[in-house]
């Protein structure tokens, strides 16, 4: 969960007064936040923010807002935002997006800030916001980066092309040095963090004004003069380019709000497309574009179970800083600018849930007389855990998601069924397990240096595509296990499984197969009650090579739903 480090001086004047520790503590959860500690001599409030969907919160000024609201049953009202019906002067402001830039990053949208000098506090502050939003909402830059600019060297309008890695240049932040686009790739610490964004594309995207003078190389780094922030400088433009046009906005209103807060006057910029977008070629940012949203009233009641009236649901949203209004079948609202995350109604219903505040819900005992039990699934688990336990095996727990490398390539397989993250936070964890045997043999690839035989399992569960299941899909309940050593081999493996097979009463039988990841010859189907209920062998030693093993190693996995 996303943590951020807060300003005690800032934080209160945002609030508008001083609370105690243990204040802080009770009043936290109305932000979905954690009091993580207090630096006193510093004066920092380290605060931990337990929902990824409201990135409106990942700021001093987004948690002082919904303090305040919920404090002072208050809706904030900011007179900068455009609409559909109304679109405000931008007073010669544009940034002009070019057709090239559809070839990188297709969106680049922007506003300008006066009317507050920065201090060190706010700097940091809008460092923080720029960090947060960039990594975790916008997936370490690569759908949203956004940049910090001094207005007072921009002339107006500014660009967004994509433009030749090796043509364009410019001298990047903390550097001295006139570098191409290609060269800050490979040489600046930032270009070789986020460079990979846009390595692989034939432009690159660039940022400058009318004048030829350089902003940045978006999403990598700012130039070193007009990117250049510090204290001091009281004209600022803020710029967000990316791959969603609403991801953009909303990023946009966030900080907006977030500056008005601090005491900024926000200045619109008119963004121009060369092509069709959901609101026209031409937006005038910050731009209000959220729809609003609705709820049944007996839905609300019935989740709460509680029947709150029609002016408790108002008063709890006005507490959460929604403007309400609830006739007698519906609850409509106005979603706010800064946020975007009702999906559901059962959202709003949450939000009525905080506004109201738990500690005023009457605790009520459960109406049902039940006992709890372990189900027949998770006893035969637990017998199964046990009989390996006993056959000197050890234990492991593994992640569910995992990486195309490790359940793919390294096994040599084609993975036509296992099913692909569509949107991963990291290739890392791309596809979801559809074996235990990778998890198995990516500890024993880190393991050569303990003492040898080798004996792990895991029961787990595994997932994969499957046609006949109405959502496409199977989740079942495996064990997998793995022995490694000089002497392992079939007539090992072949024992350990009648062995379990034993415990557990069932009867199997062995029939040969053709599996990549084992031996040929010296692998096979188990197969009981005259279905197949898991796989065995020697592993292949083209696949203990792609994962660094040097030991013979053996495994199995068995479908223990299909043994209950």
């Amino acid at each position: 969960m996303p943590k951020i480090e807060v300003h005690e001086k800032l934080f209160n004047s945002l609030l508008g007064e001083s609370y105690s520790d243990t204040h802080l503590e009770e009043v936290f959860p109305v932000a979905k936040a954690e009091l993580d500690g207090h630096d006193v001599e510093e004066g920092i409030y380290k605060i931990e923010l337990n929902d990824t969907n409201r990135p409106d919160l990942w700021s001093a000024a987004g948690v002082a807002r919904q303090l305040a609201s919920y404090r002072d049953s208050s809706i904030l009202q900011y007179d900068f935002f455009s609409t559909e019906e109304e679109t405000l002067d931008s007073e010669g402001r544009s940034l002009i997006v070019h057709e090239s830039a559809a070839l990188v990053r297709p969106f680049s949208i922007g506003f300008a800030a006066t009317g507050k000098i920065v201090d060190e506090e706010i700097l940091l502050n809008l460092i923080q916001s720029q960090e947060k939003l960039c990594n975790n909402f916008g997936r370490k830059r690569k759908t949203i980066a956004m940049g910090v600019y001094r207005s007072d060297l921009i002339t107006y309008p500014v660009h967004f092309e994509g433009a030749d890695p090796d043509k364009a240049h410019f001298v990047p932040l903390h550097m001295d040095e006139d570098l191409t686009l290609r060269e800050i790739c490979e040489k600046h610490p930032k270009g070789l963090e986020y460079g990979p964004i846009v390595a692989d594309k034939p432009v690159f995207p660039f940022l400058y004004d009318d004048a030829s003078e350089v902003l940045s190389f978006p999403p990598v780094i700012n130039s070193a003069r007009v990117g250049a922030v510090e204290s001091g400088d009281e004209n600022l433009f803020f710029e967000f380019s990316g791959t969603g046009l609403d991801d953009l906005l909303l990023a946009a209103s966030i900080i907006a709000c977030d500056c008005a807060d601090m005491g900024f006057t926000i200045l619109p910029v008119k963004c121009v497309f060369p092509y069709d977008t959901e609101y026209g070629r031409e937006v005038t940012v910050p731009y209000y574009f959220q729809k609003p949203a609705a709820c049944e009233l007996g839905f609300l009641r019935k989740m709460l179970g509680e029947n709150l009236s029609k002016e408790q649901i108002i008063a709890a949203l006005r507490r959460m800083g929604i403007h309400s209004l609830v006739d007698d079948s519906m609850v409509y609202i106005t979603v706010p600018e800064y946020r975007n995350d009702f999906l559901h109604p059962v959202d709003i219903v949450e939000d009525v849930m905080i506004g109201h505040g738990l500690g005023n819900f009457a605790p009520e005992l459960p109406n049902d007389s039940t006992v709890g039990r372990i189900t027949e699934s998770e006893a035969f688990s637990r017998k199964v855990k046990e009989i390996m336990v006993g056959l000197g095996f050890q234990e492991m727990m593994y992640n569910y998601l995992g990486s195309k490398r490790e359940y793919i390539d390294n096994m040599r397989v084609d993975g036509s069924d296992y099913i692909q993250i569509a949107n991963p936070m990291s290739e890392n964890y791309e596809f979801v397990r559809p074996s235990i045997v990778p998890s198995l043999l990516e500890s024993e690839s880190v393991s050569a240096h303990a003492v040898y035989p080798h004996q792990i399992f895991e029961v787990g569960k595994v997932a994969f595509l499957d046609e006949s299941d109405n959502s496409g899909t199977t989740t079942r309940d495996y064990l997998g296990f793995l022995a490694a050593g000089s002497d392992m081999g079939f007539n090992q493996l072949s024992s350990l499984v009648s062995t379990l097979f034993y415990f557990i009463n069932r009867t199997y039988t062995m029939e040969e197969m053709v599996d990549p990841r084992f031996i040929e010859g010296r692998c096979g189907q188990l197969v009981s009650d005259g279905k197949v209920v898991g796989i065995f062998g020697e592993v292949h030693p083209a696949v203990l090579e792609n994962w660094g093993i040097t030991m013979p190693t053996i495994a199995c996995e068995v479908d223990l739903n299909l043994l209950q």
